[in-house]
């Protein structure tokens, strides 16, 4: 009997186990910066958010809580900005726009304080630490070969210790091991309350001594917030926030909105966490700079395939034919150099270390250069020989009258009767790609389209790599560019694959 009302209790219970870990993020936002001239003092500058994970899955960060601005934008957070995980800098977003149909942030660059320039310059890269063992297909947790030396594992190594101390040693009464006054830092998150909460559960004295009108600093509003809104409808007051910048003096040092897409726009990875986490730099060292040089020799030897630039081996000379009777001097034949491999255009050759020890991500992107414009050439030698008079010829001889009479009829040129031929399209090539076991290239996806089909197959641009879901893991950031509209996407490279693991939707 008992087992059975056990069993019936578990089945009534209508909701779910929330997890306690430590661990888990509340709130992670990924946007990218887009702007125009020197970094950290650009000319124009937006926002553009990606994804917000809320602990369990990524969300849209272009539509995620839109009250009336998605929550990403909302005045007054704060996003470090980041190069293969180093911080660079930080973006206070001020004010949000909908510009087009899609929401833009708009704020100020900011330089890295002292502290965080510090935890920054103490962040490493552990691919030579660990070795060449590939961690790509471990799927178990990758918590454990975070390194001691990172600026957070003191703390949590002393506060593990104490809970295990506090623990292990009975107390010597009922009225100290259950003090409402003791404290319990080991178990209590910064940004959230709710594990507090459930520390406090775990006896029933504990439960008596929660306040329920404690306030929960991921709910409450705060009294600034109302002179931060960009518009007049009321916010929710239980809309969940990231971590908030310095708004004091801002709007003077706001810069300007970036519009359209010019040639010279640049982007970065944005980064907004309710907690602050240890810095995990993405970017590969190399045990042998020689494999670097081999690595990337090979990808453009792939892209100019994709690309058509292949060049065409050399033609054979014939042979000499010489008569019988005479004999003539052999002379060694110089070996003709083949030609210089075609140059490509805007390539890009990144590694990346996504995960702590695992093998390098190489992404090779590449174009075929512009075709030459109508204006840029210069008129043809017929051209130039027509249109310029020659000089007087003088007939002798009586004119006649039909002769004088007759229209004299321009002569018309051979190469204006030939229209000219359309340029090419220009082609786009994206490859990520692993070494192989045998010291080769192992090409893990690849993206091959023209300026004539973007908006069926759109180009890959790479941003960065970045860790979206707080999980020690990176992925691989996008832009999916056609020509009328464009998504940002993510890539998660595991067991020999990159696969598309979200995209936001289409913005113009």
């Amino acid at each position: 009997m008992v087992l059975l009302f056990g069993t019936g209790a578990l089945a009534q219970y209508p909701g779910r186990i929330t997890k306690t870990d430590k661990n888990t993020p509340i709130l992670r936002s990924i946007a990218v910066l887009e702007w125009t001239g020197d970094a950290g003092k650009p000319s124009a500058s937006r926002l553009v958010p990606v994804t917000v994970y809320d602990g369990e899955q990524l969300n849209d960060g272009t539509i995620y809580l839109t009250r009336p601005e998605p929550m990403a934008l909302a005045s007054g957070v704060e996003y470090e900005l980041q190069k293969a995980g180093k911080p660079t800098g930080v973006f206070d977003v001020f004010a949000a726009d909908e510009v087009n149909g899609t929401w833009e942030g708009f704020g100020a660059w900011k330089p890295l304080t002292a502290p965080q320039a510090a935890k920054a310059a103490a962040a490493f890269n552990t691919s030579t630490l660990y070795g060449s063992h590939d961690s790509g297909d471990d799927d178990k947790p990758v918590l454990k070969r975070k390194h001691p030396a990172e600026p957070d594992s003191d703390a949590e190594q002393t506060a593990s210790r104490s809970a295990t101390d506090s623990t292990a040693k009975p107390a010597s009464g009922g009225s100290e091991s259950n003090d409402p006054d003791r404290p319990t830092l080991k178990r209590k998150s910064g940004a959230d309350s709710g594990s507090s909460q459930s520390a406090g559960s775990s006896s029933p004295a504990s439960t008596s001594t929660v306040d329920p009108d404690r306030p929960t600093l991921h709910r409450t509003r705060h009294a600034a917030d109302a002179d931060m809104q960009s518009s007049n409808v009321a916010p929710d007051p239980d809309r969940p926030r990231l971590k908030r910048g310095k708004p004091e003096g801002a709007a003077d040092n706001e810069i300007p909105k970036l519009k359209g897409f010019p040639p010279t726009m640049q982007q970065a990875v944005a980064v907004s966490d309710a907690s602050s986490r240890a810095e995990h730099p993405w970017k590969y060292s190399w045990a042998n700079l020689d494999d670097e040089g081999k690595m990337k020799s090979a990808l453009e030897a792939m892209a100019r395939t994709e690309l058509g630039l292949d060049t065409p081996p050399a033609p054979a000379k014939p042979a000499r034919k010489t008569a019988a009777a005479t004999t003539h001097k052999k002379t060694p034949l110089t070996p003709v150099e083949p030609p210089p491999p075609a140059e490509l255009a805007d390539e890009s050759f990144r590694v990346f270390e996504l995960t702590y020890g695992s093998s390098a991500t190489m992404v090779l992107t590449a174009s075929t250069p512009l075709p030459p414009t109508p204006e840029a050439a210069g008129p043809s030698n017929s051209d130039a020989a027509d249109s310029e008079p020659g000089p007087p010829v003088i007939k002798r001889g009586k004119p006649t009258a039909s002769a004088s009479a007759a229209p004299v009829a321009p002569v018309q040129s051979k190469s204006a009767s030939k229209p000219a031929p359309k340029p090419a399209p220009q082609k786009f090539v994206t490859l990520v790609a692993q070494p192989d076991l045998y010291g080769g290239v192992l090409v893990l996806c690849k993206s091959v389209t023209d300026s004539a089909h973007l908006d069926e197959k759109p180009q890959m641009r790479l941003v960065d790599a970045v860790d979206a879901m707080a999980d020690n893991r990176g992925e691989l950031l996008f832009e999916l560019r056609g020509k009328t509209q464009r998504q940002f996407a993510l890539f998660r490279v595991l067991r020999g694959s990159a696969e598309q693991m979200f995209a936001t939707v289409a913005m113009p």
